[in-house]
């Protein structure tokens, strides 16, 4: 570590739990955040400030004027330019030292796995129900931590999935694909604006914590938060023995579930929630 990062780290290397040695594992590790959103953006925002080596950002969209309410990556001089590349000046800006890569496209099939299989993990702050399954897949596979995160309207929620090992329970385990479940846009129902950055810092303080390898994650454990009441409440869940993609009998360790469902279908876009 250089004299320049043990002075830009230094109230990270203050931290018993965390110290010199701490700060290089998060120095050395690359995330994927596939979002640069409402959640993404706080989220990329805290890992470059931290430190994070490597960050690929993943967004297939381009800044609206809309978005400007919460993604606070983005600003108004650059409504019209890739989510991606707005983002990587945003965290380039804060920490010219790391490496951001960015992407403009939308992730799926052998692209995303390929993605997953690069990254030492991976922050889900997508917005519809197929991109976070097809994520899923993709991390059981190839037994990354994936940390997910949610928001509309007032709720929010969030929960990691630490695929590195064989018990912990994956998104399909709460949320099985194919469940009559209805999304929710936030274009029509609205979300304020500091719910997703409540939601997207607690995303980055996971990836944190699993960068650095330091204290409890919240593999098993989903916490919802009520932001008109202010209100958390957590519940916890179990792996799935029936589960298709991370169970005993299931087929997303081999690949096989992955290659079948392909990711490769249409895939709604706008959904803000998963529930």
């Amino acid at each position: 570590m250089t004299d320049e990062q043990l002075l830009r780290y230094s109230r990270h290397i203050l931290l018993d739990a965390l110290g010199i040695e701490g700060q290089e594992r998060i120095l050395a590790t690359h995330a994927l955040v596939v979002g640069a959103g409402g959640l993404g953006s706080p989220a990329a925002l805290y890992l470059a400030s931290a430190g994070v080596g490597r960050i690929t950002l993943v967004d297939d969209d381009s800044v609206d004027f809309t978005n400007l309410q919460r993604q606070i990556l983005h600003t108004q001089a650059r409504v019209g330019m890739a989510k991606a590349e707005s983002g990587r000046q945003a965290l380039s800006a804060i920490n010219p030292d790391i490496a951001i890569v960015p992407l403009q496209q939308r992730l799926s099939g052998e692209a995303l796995d390929a993605q997953v299989a690069t990254a030492d993990l991976v922050l889900d702050c997508t917005d519809n129900f197929a991109t976070r399954h097809a994520i899923n897949r993709a991390c059981v596979h190839h037994r990354k931590p994936l940390v997910s995160g949610a928001a509309i309207r007032f709720d929010g929620q969030i929960s990691v999935y630490d695929l590195r090992h064989d018990d912990a329970p994956c998104y399909h385990c709460l949320f099985p694909e194919g469940d009559d479940v209805e999304e929710v846009r936030c274009a029509v129902m609205g979300v304020f604006a500091p719910l997703t950055g409540i939601i997207g810092t607690m995303q980055a303080a996971e990836a944190l914590k699993l960068a650095a390898g330091i204290g409890e994650n919240l593999s098993g454990r989903l916490l919802l938060l009520d932001a008109l009441e202010m209100e958390w409440r957590s519940v916890r869940f179990k792996q799935d023995p029936a589960c298709a993609v991370c169970g005993p009998n299931g087929n997303g360790r081999s690949g096989e579930y992955l290659r079948q469902s392909g990711a490769d279908r249409e895939q709604p876009a706008g959904a803000c929630r998963p529930g």
